[in-house]
């Protein structure tokens, strides 16, 4: 009898640091649809990046762990508010932080971005900036279809799942892509 196959391996980067973040949420609701998956959640609260720490006492411990899940993963997914109609400082941060890592763990790396902010847009024009601030890093971006949750301290009901059923078709269809990209 052969073995089972392993189950993909999915780390999810919110782009906000609040606990209670619609981003995750939507992050939890994006493995719920994905299906059978050993899932990790990123923390990304790291120190501002400032290369005196980097070459003083070095790049921090948390950002060496969050280069390490990435090069572990089989996909990672981004999930990020708006803020100010760009990605948020922590997250930008948090990329320009790996970046220091030798080697670079995104390259050919599945990659899922998707947005929930408490805007009408519900982090569109975010989007367009963090597709530009990951490119360098040459991943495999799995695009389409977009999933933009507006008003998303609305958008989630109490059991945690998301509201809108046009929402959960675009995010299921994503998470599909995106495991078809592992299975390549």
């Amino acid at each position: 009898m052969s073995d089972p196959q392993p189950r993909p391996r999915l780390l999810g980067i919110p782009g906000a640091l609040r606990k209670a973040s619609t981003n995750r949420q939507l992050l939890k609701e994006a493995i719920r649809v994905f299906g059978p998956c050993d899932y990790t959640e990123a923390d990304i609260d790291f120190p501002v990046f400032n290369q005196d720490i980097q070459d003083g006492p070095g790049i921090p411990e948390a950002v060496l762990t969050l280069h390490a899940q990435i090069g572990a993963a089989d996909a990672v997914i981004i999930s990020s508010p708006e803020y100010n109609k760009n990605i948020p400082g922590v997250l930008k941060n948090a990329l320009d932080w790996v970046s220091r890592v030798k080697g670079n763990p995104w390259q050919g790396k599945p990659l899922a971005l998707i947005a929930a902010s408490d805007g009408r847009a519900g982090g569109e024009r975010m989007m367009h900036n963090l597709i530009l601030c990951v490119m360098p890093f040459r991943p495999a971006l799995v695009y389409g279809p977009e999933v933009f949750i507006a008003n998303s301290s609305r958008a989630f009901g109490e059991d945690g799942r998301l509201i809108d059923e046009r929402s959960t078709k675009n995010l299921t269809e994503l998470m599909s892509r995106l495991r078809e990209e592992i299975a390549r």
